[in-house]
């Protein structure tokens, strides 16, 4: 019986010992979940955040033009084109075409249906025909295909790609063949391989990779650069916006992405080869450039001879003609027409206006623009807003500077060739009246053209300070 008494002893022992935690437990003395405190008092509810409240209604920062804005005279607006057309510094070749934005009506012309050199503002035809047939939103593609171990970086018409990482924010650089190569190196070495074969494809445009109606020293000086599939920069070979470009765009592109792959722990064996994209190779890679609304809107603010004449191969393709020159022109044509403008007499030997050949109206030239403001073509907004900006942007940052009245309230095409000045844009008057126009002379002395652009600026200046 002494192992009882034991037991019972201890019993009561770890009884007690409880009995007193409990109690320390409920003094809160010792942690535990006993407590005597009073309970605590009920949480307010939770707050509605200021953030969760509608705010108000946005106001525009800037105010729209009214539609009731007065339209100035056609006799005020005639006797400035007939000034300008009668100016000798311009030489014999003059044309002219101010119209209303809103109607389409003349207020002044100087030989309007007559054809004249356009130069670069051609390029507004181009911009048009690749947002009515290609939609400001679609992008470019540039893929890397894995067939065994070989492969095949795909072009797909992004001459803006950079060579490292993209930027997000830029136009020229949004997709980066770093970024593509990172993308293919991960899927390639997680399966052990360490070194490929490398090609690249590039058939997606077709003939002469510059139209030959460019002369051949304008190409050696980087005005243009052979049209390709895919390119680093607009093929430039230094930095800045123009001097020499890569003879062959879409190698030099291949070249960069190999550097990148090695960096990557990818080696490229071999030489690099031109190849078909693989029917049964899977894709390990793909970049997106801008939208084409930006690609058009940049190529237009720097007058980018290149990037446009890939914009018109663009257009050909898609409307069924091969991805060449030719294929180019009659594309950019045959839409600018379904648009209802009428080019009867026009000739377009490029898309960009660089070449020697090209004709155009200002009459033309202000219908295919008008395109742009008309709210029946919303798609085609971006033509007319990403035009250079009067002493602000583009090939127009260095014009209409000092007093000149049009400064901010004129975008506008530029068009510059040896001997020729053209201007194209839209103003608005001292009565908030949105005018087109179109200025073109084509037969200036060699020499006078930085005075004849100044002439033009100051013509658009007085449009700016009409008043009805």
């Amino acid at each position: 019986m002494g192992w009882r008494l034991r037991a019972g002893a201890t019993a009561v022992t770890v009884v007690a010992l409880l009995g007193g935690y409990l109690v320390a437990d409920a003094h809160d003395v010792v942690p535990g979940m006993l407590t005597l405190a009073p309970a605590p008092p009920a949480p307010a509810p939770f707050p509605t955040p200021p953030g969760a409240m509608l705010g108000p209604e946005p106001a525009p920062i800037l105010r729209t033009l009214p539609d009731d804005a007065p339209v100035p005279s056609a006799s005020d607006v005639g006797a400035l084109v007939a000034d300008l057309a009668g100016d000798a510094r311009l030489g014999p070749h003059v044309g002219a075409l101010v119209v209303d934005a809103a109607t389409g009506d003349t207020l002044g012309a100087a030989d309007a249906n007559a054809g004249f050199t356009p130069a670069s503002t051609q390029k507004v035809l181009t911009a048009v025909a690749a947002l009515q047939e290609l939609g400001p939103d679609r992008t470019l593609d540039t893929k890397a295909v894995l067939d065994g171990d070989r492969l095949v970086l795909v072009g797909g018409g992004d001459m803006l790609l950079a060579a490292g990482a993209g930027d997000p924010d830029a136009v020229n650089g949004r997709a980066g063949l770093g970024d593509l190569a990172a993308q293919a190196a991960a899927r390639i070495t997680v399966s052990g391989k360490t070194q490929v074969r490398l090609a690249v494809e590039d058939t997606l445009f077709t003939g002469p990779a510059v139209a030959p109606a460019v002369p051949e020293d304008e190409v050696t000086l980087g005005f243009v650069a052979p049209v390709a599939s895919l390119a680093v920069n607009v093929a430039m070979l230094g930095e800045g916006s123009w001097g020499p470009r890569a003879p062959d765009p879409a190698l030099a592109a291949a070249q960069a992405f190999a550097q990148e792959l090695a960096t990557r722990g990818v080696t490229v064996t071999g030489s690099i080869v031109r190849a078909s994209e693989p029917s049964r190779g899977r894709v390990v890679g793909q970049v997106s450039s801008a939208s084409i609304g930006e690609i058009s809107g940049w190529a237009m603010q720097y007058s980018d001879n290149t990037i446009t004449e890939v914009l018109g191969r663009l257009v050909a393709i898609e409307t069924g003609r091969p991805g060449s020159n030719e294929g180019a022109t009659q594309a950019v044509r045959s839409v600018v027409e379904s648009l209802g403008v009428d080019l009867a007499g026009a000739v377009l030997v490029d898309c960009s206006g660089l070449g020697r050949g090209s004709r155009l109206t200002p009459r033309q030239l202000a219908d295919t623009l008008r395109l742009t403001t008309d709210p029946a073509h919303p798609h085609l907004r971006d033509a007319a807003v990403d035009l250079a900006v009067g002493a602000l942007s583009g090939t127009l940052a260095s014009r209409f500077g000092g007093e000149n009245p049009a400064r901010g309230l004129v975008r506008a095409k530029t068009g510059s060739l040896p001997g020729v000045v053209g201007l194209a844009g839209m103003v608005v008057t001292a009565d908030d009246r949105l005018l087109v126009f179109a200025l073109q002379a084509d037969q200036i002395e060699s020499g006078a053209t930085v005075g004849a652009r100044m002439i033009f600026d100051a013509f658009v200046g007085r449009l700016a300070t009409l008043r009805a």
